[in-house]
């Protein structure tokens, strides 16, 4: 994408300005490659399920926190994954590892793990749109626990225990970037939480309720961001 170029829009995103806002030609519109700022253009056809847009400026905005979370979460059923990615996004996370552990009762292989991956890639999209965040956070393929664990090099490592003493205050450390690890519906195995520790992360609870795994990452990435990234 550059300056002077004409967009043909995807079928969705063109049915959404079309239909549901009702937009027409000669309307101004926002357009972002995922990659950071966006750009001013100009409708020029809209149909439809059809839309092109003249792109006419650059605007370098930059909405991304300063503060980076990668978050390795086992893999929930149902739509709770698709709510975690998706407000996870809006939140400011960087990265998002959906893991594999002994306690995860979702299985996915072949063709129907790369379908996910690719609906939930869908989603942070959707999310960015949403809330005006030009640049995409990483969805990566699911993972091993223990490959993940392995490959963390953040700043700040941290693993959500609703059994731990730790409180996020009792972290003197300033941090730049996180990892953040969160379990599934059945929480981590023993041996998990212990392998976790020995590569450094640290326990740290919330609160004294227990927070369910949809609940628990939402709340953590919301109090970081407040400590030191870009919430007020």
């Amino acid at each position: 994408m550059s300056v002077g170029d004409v967009i043909d829009l995807e079928p969705g995103p063109a049915r959404h300005l079309t239909s549901v806002l009702r937009m027409g030609v000669g309307q101004e519109v926002a357009l972002f490659n995922g990659q950071g700022g966006e750009y001013r253009g100009q409708l020029i056809d809209a149909k439809k399920s059809f839309a092109s847009v003249q792109l006419n400026s650059f605007d370098e905005t930059d909405r991304e926190s300063p503060l980076s979370i990668h978050l390795g979460i086992g893999i929930s059923r149902g739509e709770r994954m698709d709510w975690i990615v998706q407000k996870a996004t809006e939140l400011g996370a960087t990265q998002i590892t959906p893991l594999f552990s002994e306690r995860c009762e979702v299985k996915l292989t072949g063709d129907r793990l790369v379908k996910r991956v690719r609906h939930w890639q869908q989603v942070a999209i959707s999310a960015c749109e949403q809330c005006q965040r030009n640049k995409l956070p990483t969805i990566n393929s699911p993972i091993p626990i223990q490959n993940w664990l392995a490959n963390c090099s953040e700043d700040l490592k941290l693993l959500m225990h609703h059994r731990a003493n730790n409180r996020l205050h009792d972290l003197a450390k300033q941090a730049t970037s996180i990892a953040l690890l969160v379990g599934p519906e059945g929480g981590f195995a023993d041996r998990e939480i212990d392998e976790a520790m020995h590569q450094g992360f640290q326990p740290l609870a919330l609160g004294p309720r227990v927070l369910r795994t949809e609940t628990a990452p939402i709340a953590a990435i919301s109090i970081l961001q407040a400590q030191w990234g870009d919430l007020q």
